[in-house]
């Protein structure tokens, strides 16, 4: 099991003493929303890292990667862009009647009219020790998305175990249930004053009263679903959308079994497998 939280960073130097950092941060989304985010001479090569980052499936993923070159680089203006953006201001400012003073200034603080070393592109053995460099990193975030799967799944286990307990409790207050409401019917016979009521009749009004608030069916389901919850949980990777399915099954017997419940320890029962479930769904939300 994995989640969809995950992070992971690390440091790479290439043979023309470039130093990139490359940074994975991963959340939990519904499906595989990528944001990349690259200095200028990678951008030509996005296509490629996202190809990368397909394996980890599903959730929101930021990947970044930041260019510090090890050695000094040497800057020089970039003449004819630096003398067209002059001119353009210039002829602005006069139409404008504004003062062309500090126009110079301006210019030479825009960082487009700069050129560095640092603007040529990767070589390809650079790119290569750079792409293995990606690609242990991504495996690094798919490390950390099976270790914190690994403690939901601890929990979900634990959530999952206190609602079979409740369920198991269920029997005790059934024959107290059936009693209840045979004491319900002859207190209302009484009170109505009814008398010589056919006894084969009332047992038989008592029997179709109580197979309506019958929940044997419910019981049996959600055991099931319980277990088949558990052995998917096992057995299978990257199930957080099938197990998301049979956690909306468990709600509707548990949904359904206090409907009929017609019991306030067996309702509290169904109150506190509700709370449970829910805890176990805000997990699954994060389960690739």
């Amino acid at each position: 099991m994995k989640s969809m939280t995950g992070f992971a960073k690390r440091q790479c130097i290439t043979h023309d003493n470039r130093k990139y950092t490359i940074e994975i941060k991963t959340l939990n989304s519904k499906t595989l929303d990528v944001n990349v985010k690259l200095p200028a001479a990678l951008r030509h090569k996005e296509l490629d890292i996202r190809v990368f980052v397909t394996p980890l499936e599903r959730g929101k993923i930021d990947f970044t990667i930041t260019e510090e070159s090890t050695t000094a680089s040497a800057a020089h203006v970039n003449n004819e862009l630096a003398t067209q953006r002059y001119n353009e201001l210039k002829q602005l400012a006069n139409e404008l009647y504004q003062p062309t003073d500090n126009l110079l200034q301006t210019i030479l603080s825009m960082p487009d009219v700069w050129l560095t070393d640092d603007n040529t592109d990767l070589s390809d053995s650079d790119w290569e020790t750079l792409s293995c460099a990606i690609k242990e990193t991504i495996n690094e975030a798919d490390c950390f998305r099976k270790q914190e799967g690994e403690i939901l799944k601890v929990d979900i286990l634990k959530h999952l175990d206190l609602i079979k307990q409740k369920l198991s409790l269920i029997p005790q207050y059934e024959q107290e249930r059936i009693d209840t409401a045979k004491e319900r019917i002859h207190r209302y016979l009484d009170e109505a004053a009814i008398k010589d009521v056919d006894s084969n009749r009332f047992e038989q009004e008592i029997i179709y009263y109580l197979e309506k608030l019958d929940i044997t069916e419910e019981k049996i389901r959600l055991a099931k679903h319980i277990d088949y919850f558990l052995q998917t949980l096992e057995n299978e990777e990257n199930c957080g959308k099938k197990l998301g399915f049979v956690a909306q099954e468990m709600g509707r017997e548990i949904n359904t079994t206090g409907s009929k419940a017609n019991h306030v320890e067996i309702q509290k029962l169904v109150v506190e497998m509700k709370d449970e479930l829910e805890k176990i769904k805000e997990q699954l939300g994060n389960i690739l």
